[in-house]
């Protein structure tokens, strides 16, 4: 950062600001380093746990199993099918000619530990960090890919919804009138409908997949910003600025996106970690009741479900519930932070002082001069 630049973006005294009332907030701005860090190990999750090697060097010649499926045939295997490299039999082959580097976890979401010491669901273990579910597969790496596919999915849900709710909540703010009266009705109508009940339904009629669930979802949450929105544009409509556009022709698309817009987004912002967050909760809580994600996908929900069913594995439902518990509190925290970051109170008081000073250091230097 350069003088009034960042990245080549033009950094105001207001962003500063903002970005100086993020950072007090230690809690929030900490809480967002962490998650950060947790979803960007995440994003590489075959990378730290996988049942496919991560390099092999076999005969001279190096692959990558993690990227590319090779058949056994390749390592003087017979079948030419993909190679599983669990198989003893397999490794001895690799291991005489070469060596093998495994991941930190050598299992996959999918993958089911034949070789456990008790019946499943087995305890935490040296092999097996934190145990394994009711079908002997790893527990820490269907965390790991829950907790991935819990937050890209909050993320994509959150995203659409924002877009739609700001739209539909702009064109009521500023319009008003009959457009926002049979807006409002609808809204409070729809709002009004029981919403788990109908996803539950939906979901029960075909099996769900992740855009498919997305798209059920997306039906109800964009109601979450319209009230904000709305608030926003009914308060700026018939401000000086936007009667001067206008008078000068702008259209009403333009006065809305230009004009309007940005000032609405500053309260739009501070909701979104917190419709986040609803997001996240509200797909466990479909997985928890079995209409969520397929079968097989991990899923926080699903473990849950599973610590429920058996009770003589506590190990199930509380690591499964620590790891929601964390996700789900970073976010509330962040939330906090972003609000204090675009709370005007905050942000003009000291935009005010801070103005304030340097007049008055101006007029010291002035007098000095003198």
């Amino acid at each position: 950062m350069t003088g009034d630049r960042f990245l080549g973006f033009r950094v105001t005294p207001l962003t500063r600001r903002r970005l100086a009332n993020f950072r007090a907030n230690r809690r929030g701005f900490w809480s967002f380093w962490i998650f950060l860090v947790l979803f960007t190990l995440s994003l590489g999750a075959e990378f730290i746990a996988n049942d496919r090697p991560l390099l092999i060097k076999y005969d001279n010649a190096l692959y990558w199993p993690v990227f590319t499926a090779y058949p056994e045939t390749t390592f003087g295997g017979e079948f030419e099918t993909e190679t599983d490299y669990r198989d003893p039999y397999v490794r001895q082959l690799i291991e005489e000619k070469g060596w093998i580097v495994w991941p930190p976890i050598p299992y996959g979401y999918r993958t089911i530990n034949y070789n456990l010491p008790v019946p499943a669901p087995a305890p935490p273990s040296a092999d097996n960090w934190l145990g394994t579910d009711d079908q002997g597969r790893d527990v820490t790496a269907r965390l790991i890919y829950g907790f991935r596919i819990s937050v890209l999915f909050g993320l994509v849900l959150t995203a659409f919804s924002s877009v739609v709710g700001i739209m539909a909540g702009a064109v009521q703010g500023y319009f008003g009138g009959i457009t926002d009266l049979l807006f409002q009705r609808f809204i409070e109508i729809w709002q009004g409908l029981p919403t788990l009940f109908l996803l539950i339904i939906l979901s029960s009629v075909v099996t769900p997949n992740f855009w498919w669930l997305l798209g059920l979802l997306l039906l109800f949450s964009w109601t979450s910003l319209v009230h904000v929105v709305r608030a926003e544009f009914l308060r700026a409509r018939n401000f000086d600025y936007v009667r001067a556009a206008r008078a000068l022709g702008a259209t009403d698309a333009t006065i809305m996106v230009r004009h309007v817009l940005p000032n609405a987004m500053v309260a739009t912002l501070t909701f979104l970690p917190f419709i986040l967050n609803g997001s996240i909760t509200t797909l466990t809580a479909l997985d928890f009741l079995g209409f969520g994600l397929p079968p097989g996908s991990p899923s926080l929900g699903e473990l849950l479900a599973q610590g429920k069913a058996n009770l003589q594995a506590p190990w199930l439902g509380l690591t499964a519930f620590f790891v929601l518990a964390i996700m789900l509190s970073l976010l509330i925290f962040i939330g906090e932070a972003v609000r204090d970051a675009f709370d005007p109170r905050k942000t003009i008081g000291q935009l005010s002082t801070a103005t304030g000073t340097a007049n008055e250091a101006g007029a010291v230097a002035q007098k000095a001069a003198e």
